[in-house]
């Protein structure tokens, strides 16, 4: 469980990239037709998703999905939900996996109750059992199974099965210009992302809500893979005149409002 401190050994994600065909993720099955990207984009998370990450191991990051796909049915995270704060209930989560307790807690609460995290509850889970670039990945993980998820489940489809962990172990890969400003945890500046990260995004023109997970690159990489997909490529969101195939822009930003707010979505 402890980071690798250097970058040797480093798989850069576009490598992963071009290997994603060696997992194959098919949706064939739907009522209706759905869009080869969508299941091509789907299987290069998973790809990636059986290799060690940044700061978590292949087997670790799995165990991270289980726990994501497992936390609505834990029973202190139903009662949390349900009460006025969640500071007022203790107890113990239900564990799907072995990883760190602070871990587990990171995971469970990030997917049941995001809404309602503060400051402290983040200083209390980042210490000994975690650092801020394995909270960072863990997010980053999280966000793209609950992704890949919500849409299967969108579309009447069984969840995919989860890969078999590849051996390797992780590459302890932190951008030199990651740096703390306003946010929790440190991030790229807009206009620094250079060298290794200038695929992120254009210089000086992104927002918080993609640097968010710069401190661990492939996070960011994997969110705009995704996104590319299930919306937009980033370089495109900010032209009021780019759609998908087939829904017009006003389109999709309605869904995208309706949804966000359903899920108390502030950003």
């Amino acid at each position: 469980m402890v980071p690798c401190p250097t970058n040797v050994g480093r798989v850069p994600y576009q490598r992963i990239r071009t290997e994603a065909k060696t997992i194959s993720i098919d949706y064939s099955a739907a009522a209706w037709p759905i869009r080869d990207d969508f299941a091509a984009a789907h299987a290069r998370f998973w790809q990636r998703l059986a290799k060690a990450g940044s700061w978590w191991t292949a087997a670790e990051r799995i165990a991270i999905a289980r726990e994501v796909r497992d936390s609505p049915s834990c029973s202190l995270c139903v009662e949390r939900k349900r009460a006025l704060s969640p500071n007022s209930v203790s107890g113990e989560h239900r564990r799907a996996t072995n990883l760190p307790r602070a871990a587990i807690e990171v995971i469970h609460r990030v997917t049941t109750d995001p809404g309602r995290l503060t400051r402290a509850w983040f200083d209390g889970v980042i210490g000994s059992e975690l650092s801020v670039e394995q909270y960072v990945e863990i997010i980053g993980t999280l966000v793209a199974i609950k992704s890949i998820d919500s849409f299967c489940r969108a579309v009447g489809l069984p969840l995919n099965r989860l890969p078999d962990a590849e051996d390797g172990v992780p590459s302890g890969y932190r951008p030199n210009a990651a740096k703390l400003e306003d946010a929790w945890v440190p991030m790229i500046p807009a206009d620094a992302n250079t060298g290794a990260e200038s695929d992120l995004w254009t210089i000086g023109r992104t927002g918080n809500v993609i640097r968010a997970m710069s401190l661990v690159p492939d996070e960011v990489r994997t969110l705009g893979d995704l996104g590319a997909a299930h919306y937009l490529p980033n370089a495109m969101v900010m032209d009021p005149t780019a759609h998908s195939p087939h829904l017009d822009r006003q389109q999709m930003e309605l869904i995208a409002a309706r949804v966000s707010a359903l899920n108390q979505c502030f950003y």
